[in-house]
């Protein structure tokens, strides 16, 4: 697939049961300087799309424009009806998972943060070229995911499994360097498990990095939790959100 086709169909996949006007995938195709023949070719672009779904869905092309890819206000739709968008999965998903730990019911809570961030195979986009709006979607995705990770991170805590996610977070804090979210609960978790030491190391390692290259101090809720490792006090519940 061409990577402007594949820029087209990321849109219309980002905006279900939306109609994206060609303004706005012009901007995305193009930026500030599309050529004279955009309208002519962004026509083309959506011909090829409908030709891959019709593909894909085992419908013409025709029935693809009448009923799934659909000129609409100016613009182009994608309806959503019988196509699962796995983004759209993705966030339901972790919403249910965040819904049940607030509730009490950690089992689903954990359950459900796994189910989503299960289906994330790769970087979103990765091989799509994007324009502004897409790479604000790409940005959002990428946050609502790392959230994700630290509530089923504070989840797995919280039940007792701060063993098993002390690993993880020593990759999760080496991709990330300066997430104090996720430096925090790796200093939770090494304490949790006896490993105070460490823990009290990755507060040093995290301040010398901030100060050295950003010039700035951790936030309070880091400096409080290395206070209560520091003088033995649990840690288990305490409040690690940092903004």
């Amino acid at each position: 697939m061409a990577p402007k086709i594949r820029t087209v169909l990321a849109m219309l996949a980002m905006h279900p049961d939306q109609a994206v006007p060609v303004s706005v995938l012009t901007r995305e195709l193009w930026s500030e300087d599309p050529p004279v023949t955009a309208a002519r070719t962004l026509q083309t672009y959506i011909l090829n799309v409908r030709k891959l779904l019709a593909k894909a869905v085992g419908l013409t092309s025709a029935d693809i424009a009448d009923q799934v890819l659909v000129t609409q206000d100016n613009g182009y739709s994608l309806r959503s009806r019988g196509l699962r968008f796995d983004w759209v999965d993705f966030l339901q998903s972790a919403d249910h998972g965040r819904a049940s730990l607030r509730a009490g019911d950690s089992d689903t809570g954990i359950r459900e943060l796994e189910k989503a961030l299960g289906m994330w195979r790769g970087s979103v986009l990765s091989d799509v070229p994007t324009g502004a709006v897409l790479e604000a979607r790409r940005l959002m995705l990428d946050e609502c995911r790392l959230d994700t990770i630290e509530a089923l991170i504070d989840a797995r805590i919280e039940a007792g499994a701060h063993q098993r996610v002390i690993a993880e977070l020593a990759s999760l804090t080496s991709e990330h360097p300066f997430h104090e979210g996720l430096h925090a609960q790796y200093m939770r978790a090494l304490a949790l498990n006896g490993r105070r030491a460490a823990a009290l190391e990755v507060f040093v390692r995290l301040r010398s990095r901030l100060i050295e290259e950003i010039g700035i101090e951790p936030g309070y809720p880091l400096h409080e939790l290395q206070r209560k490792i520091l003088n033995s006090h649990t840690v288990a519940h305490a409040s690690l959100s940092v903004n």
